[in-house]
């Protein structure tokens, strides 16, 4: 292996450790979708019965439902120690452009200190593009360098999965994307099996008059209500990842939504509480129907994670090898 060669490995993989940080802060940050109680108006006296409730929230699931698009800002926070970790890295980021659901398409562009957190090298801003079971990921400039000038990571779900060879995982790995997109209709009829779920009254979202609901789901009461689980995960592996979040202190989800006078969520906050503090998500929706169309970027301006990862593979078996040959 040339010198070239081995440093080329080793700028690749400082690429790989900053692509699969922002990979994981992504789609955890499009899996939640923490509530700071701002945009309250002086008039929550009033507040409405629950089959009212379930009546406002029932119309906003099928209003959203079918938008199937909107623009989208959003704001997450979490804390530090394991849970940062897991969702990529603690701190804020912050996430706007447009996405649809049913199917899963995103153009968004995110930033803040979550993304750079686990790791320096990683770009201080992320465009994100997913459309066709594919995500791009603009990574910017300096990992350009170490992929041959490549800037634009491309992670194909589909051919993972067929490459692995297994049907099961190919099922996870697709049907997972609604499961991770979390758009608000999903989030909604989640929502309305909350066994608390109540009216706080009225409120004002960016100056838009709304109602405010809020409802808690635990762990347990979320995993039977997530129909996108249902479908690639079998009862017994349901029941294991809810250990595996037990274990982890996660109780629950509270989750609070603003619907506007024509039936539409303009806010909705989610907050994920465990012992080492509390993943706080707030996100704000506009302009429900909105196109929502991705194009990729040129072909010669991606590299594939997966094909990266093959030929990583590669230069550490040669490398291994002649490390053998010359010990003797």
């Amino acid at each position: 292996m040339t010198v070239g060669a081995v440093r080329a490995g080793k700028g690749r993989r400082r690429a790989v450790s900053a692509v699969l940080g922002s990979v994981l802060l992504c789609t955890g940050a499009v899996a939640c979708g923490g509530s700071d109680g701002s945009d309250k108006s002086a008039d929550e006296g009033k507040t409405q019965s629950r089959s009212q409730v379930t009546e406002v929230i029932t119309a906003a699931y099928k209003k959203t439902s079918a938008a199937k698009s909107a623009k989208v800002r959003m704001t997450m926070s979490t804390p530090p120690g394991k849970m940062g970790k897991a969702m990529g890295g603690a701190g804020e980021m912050k996430m706007s452009g447009v996405m649809g659901w049913d199917p899963t398409v995103m153009d968004v562009t995110m930033t803040g200190s979550a993304l750079t957190e686990s790791d320096p090298d990683a770009p201080d801003k992320v465009r994100m593009l997913w459309s066709d079971n594919v995500m791009y990921m603009d990574m910017g400039a300096k990992a350009a360098k170490d992929m041959d000038g490549k800037r634009w990571m491309k992670m194909d779900l589909n051919s993972i999965a067929k490459q692995a060879g297994d049907e099961k995982l190919a099922q996870q790995m697709t049907g997972g994307l609604d499961s991770m997109n979390q758009d608000p209709a999903q989030q909604l009829a989640m929502l309305l099996d909350s066994p608390n779920l109540k009216h706080l009254g009225s409120a004002k979202v960016d100056g838009v008059q709304t109602q405010r609901y809020k409802g808690r789901l635990s762990v347990k009461e979320m995993m039977e209500s997530n129909d996108g689980l249902k479908g690639m995960l079998s009862k017994s592996e349901r029941e294991q990842l809810f250990k595996n979040i037990e274990k982890s202190g996660i109780k629950g989800y509270d989750t609070e939504v603003w619907v506007n006078e024509d039936d539409y969520p303009v806010r909705m906050d989610i907050d994920i509480k465990s012992p080492e503090g509390t993943v706080k998500t707030s996100q704000t929706f506009s302009d429900y129907g909105t196109a929502a169309k991705v194009t990729p970027p040129p072909a010669g301006q991606t590299f594939d994670l997966m094909k990266m990862f093959q030929e990583l593979g590669k230069m550490g078996q040669e490398g291994s090898a002649e490390g053998s040959d010359s010990a003797f």
